[in-house]
């Protein structure tokens, strides 16, 4: 469940009781771990998509078995969405599984990826291919720790917050347009999360709405990665729901100019929304995500309006679309 909290210090004190509390976290927020006197051993990890990988996971095994980890033992995973996916992951399959609560340290994981269980690594360069559903006994929602975080940043988390507002909450995506980062939208986004993940948590329904943008997105991060690029997951994700929208206006599942709107107000709030790749070279990644229904099938979420999806099957190689 997600738990909001005032300071980080909050935090050791709700898991005082935990006798084995084994804390990973990313090396570049260890002064966030350096504020909680918790913890039998401690594992810093270099964190990046490239680092994201089952060799990593099989580095925290080995470490948690050097420490002498039980089938009690808790994970406590601090940083991105990066650090808490491998870690999550890690957790459900060491002994066959145990706890494991996020601190998420970006504004993207804790509007998102800290949250609803979902944990897993990529393979081969194809994002988060290997994985499995496991719940964190908490995700610990703390603005505190989000004060050194640099602007870009910030507004890749804030493609996320939008994302989220948009599938499910049209008047929470205006307030957010203005406002930025008010950490009451950033609670209420994350509550957005859990409540579709307690309905759904398996993604069998519902529960893949959350996936607006992600096709594509995740399809421009496989190309940027390809070819060298600096793009964060936010960004990617931002042009990938406006990629999203002018599929939707195309088809006639849109509202007429949606696309043109949703492109003014990401500008607005300085998320890029020009796609930097033709849609040629992002075909291979979206027919091979793992969203895919087979037979060449994706599965894409287009969104209405603000506050409304719905589903549409097909195969991108049939969509007819300028992406630069």
């Amino acid at each position: 469940m997600t738990k909001e909290v005032s300071h980080i210090a909050d935090i050791a004190a709700i898991l005082a009781n935990e006798p084995e509390v084994y804390v990973v976290y990313d090396k570049n927020v260890a002064w966030v771990a350096d504020e909680l006197p918790l913890g039998k051993a401690r594992l810093a990890l270099e964190t990046s998509e490239e680092t994201k990988t089952l060799e990593t996971v099989a580095r925290i095994e080995r470490w948690l078995l050097e420490n002498g980890a039980s089938r009690n033992a808790f994970v406590l995973a601090i940083g991105g969405g990066i650090t808490t996916d491998m870690a999550g992951f890690a957790a459900s399959i060491y002994k066959r599984g145990i706890r494991y609560a996020n601190l998420p340290t970006t504004l993207l994981a804790q509007v998102d990826a800290a949250i609803g269980g979902k944990t897993g690594v990529n393979l081969d360069g194809y994002k988060n291919m290997v994985g499995a559903f496991r719940m964190p006994e908490y995700t610990f929602i703390c603005a505190d720790v989000l004060r050194t975080l640099p602007l870009r940043a910030l507004r890749s988390g804030l493609a996320e917050l939008l994302k989220t507002f948009l599938l499910a909450d049209g008047k929470a995506y205006e307030e957010a347009i203005g406002a930025q980062n008010s950490q009451a939208l950033i609670g209420r986004a994350a509550k957005i999360k859990e409540d579709i993940v307690a309905r759904d948590p398996f993604e069998q329904g519902e529960r893949a709405k959350l996936n607006l943008g992600h096709t594509f997105g995740h399809a421009i991060e496989h190309e940027a990665r390809k070819r060298a690029d600096d793009l964060t997951h936010g960004e990617a994700v931002a042009m990938g729901i406006l990629l999203a929208a002018r599929v939707g206006e195309a088809i006639g599942l849109s509202d007429k100019g949606l696309a043109e709107r949703l492109t003014a107000d990401f500008a607005h709030v300085g998320l890029p929304t020009q796609c930097p790749y033709p849609l040629e070279d992002l075909l291979d990644a979206m027919a091979k995500d793992k969203k895919a229904l087979g037979g060449g099938t994706v599965k894409f979420v287009i969104p209405v309006r603000p506050g409304v999806v719905v589903f549409h099957e097909m195969n991108p190689y049939d969509l007819h679309l300028d992406t630069k």
